[in-house]
């Protein structure tokens, strides 16, 4: 039957608007309750023979570089990050962003200060991110891992992401 007028199909339009937004808003929590019963579960790493920290969360990453560093990051990631950054942080098909684009646009800085300084912002977004976790449009895409990872092992994740590190072609 034709609607006679536009009047007539408001209430058709509303009905239909308002399921949309009461399903869009129970996906919304049914994500929330789910990711809110999702605990970090720290990794089985030794640190014992990584460098000591001269202060806990230095601004940028003091193990850049160390081969070691690398490899317990590695082992970390594996154990703690895989699960949605792919495993050895080849996150082409995983659900979650790929860690070794981080920091790409800074090794096309000419300068060398301002290339610190975008190392160092970089090191800053992973920190903040990896210890606050991420929350989007009020719901928790990755946890929060401040209370669970130690500063070593995250700046040995970090080495290791670096090191994997997808090259600007």
């Amino acid at each position: 039957m034709p609607i006679a007028s536009p009047a007539d199909a408001l209430p058709t339009v509303l009905r239909a608007g308002l399921t949309s937004g009461c399903l869009l808003f129970a996906g919304f929590a049914i994500a929330a309750a789910q990711d809110a019963s999702t605990v970090p579960v720290p990794p089985v790493v030794d640190t014992a023979a990584l460098p000591p920290l001269a202060a806990a969360w230095p601004a940028e990453n003091p193990y850049r570089g160390n081969p070691l560093a690398a490899a317990v990051g590695r082992s970390a990631f594996n154990q703690s990050c895989a699960g949605c950054h792919g495993q050895d942080a080849d996150g082409a098909r995983a659900p979650a962003p790929d860690l070794r684009r981080l920091g790409r646009s800074c090794q096309r800085v000419q300068n060398l200060a301002l290339k610190q300084r975008c190392i160092e912002d970089v090191d800053h977004h992973f920190r903040t991110s990896v210890l606050r976790g991420k929350v989007k449009v009020g719901v928790r895409h990755m946890p929060a891992w401040e209370p669970v990872l130690p500063p070593e092992v995250v700046w040995a994740i970090r080495t290791f992401i670096e090191t994997s590190a997808v090259r600007p072609q």
